[in-house]
């Protein structure tokens, strides 16, 4: 058993999600197996079901100004900050599947979502940088140390549509944290964001491409999945077929 992973490189958030229906829907035809999609996104924010649109602080003139896209998607959660230095990962998963800790017909949503956490829990450490869940606050956070509260490290969001799983998790590699300014990070004001860049060991600060490798190592791990690095998005939906 494998999950297929696909890097696509920087791409406009309405590109990536045309490219995310396509894939889901050859997901749910049977036409491939599990996939995940990692990427980059220009500045975009996003509002999930549950956002207030209090939560963007900029207006709609300073957005428009700097081309900022503003996207209402049907993923949980409130509203966040995609761009560069950012990696984004979109996992198109079958709960119904072969997959660990599933108990019943499928994978409940909960579990999926604290397996990606779980992910990028063990993908930070490769970088020396020790994180952890908090109770009602999805995500993944840094440790708290004296004065210095948790800071929201990578967010995650997810649907669910006919037990195949869409959108995903942005982890904060190298990105410019001035840009969360715009918005209150998932409508929590009381913690603040950070980045690998910020929080890596001595001797560990991380590329992008060192991110893409601990995750995609990492997602093969906790999913026990072979992760099958692909070419191109037409690979996958043609050449899978056979």
């Amino acid at each position: 058993m494998y999950i297929y992973l696909l890097h696509l490189g920087r791409v406009a958030y309405a590109e990536g999600l045309a490219i995310q229906q396509r894939v889901i829907a050859a997901r749910k035809a049977g036409v491939i197996g599990d996939t995940l999609l990692l990427l980059e996104h220009p500045p975009v924010l996003t509002l999930g079901r549950n956002a207030h649109r209090s939560n963007v602080l900029a207006s709609d003139e300073f957005l428009a100004s700097r081309g900022i896209e503003l996207h209402e998607i049907n993923r949980g959660g409130d509203v966040t900050y995609h761009g560069p230095g950012q990696l984004v990962g979109y996992p198109i998963i079958d709960l119904r599947g072969d997959l660990p800790g599933k108990k019943g017909p499928h994978l409940g949503p909960v579990d999926y979502v604290r397996m990606l956490e779980d992910v990028l829990i063990r993908a930070c450490g490769e970088f020396g940088v020790m994180t952890q869940r908090i109770c009602k606050l999805t995500g993944v956070w840094t440790l708290a140390g004296g004065s210095v509260p948790e800071k929201k490290i990578a967010a995650i969001g997810v649907h669910v549509s006919a037990g195949v799983t869409s959108h995903g998790f942005a982890l904060n590699v190298t990105t410019d944290l001035r840009d969360f300014e715009w918005i209150v990070p998932c409508g929590i004001s009381d913690k603040p964001v950070t980045s690998l860049e910020l929080e890596a060991a001595p001797g560990r600060q991380p590329t992008m491409e060192d991110a893409i490798h601990a995750v995609a190592r990492n997602f093969g791990r906790v999913f026990e999945r072979q992760m099958l690095w692909g070419e191109s998005l037409d690979e996958l939906l043609v050449a899978r077929k056979t």
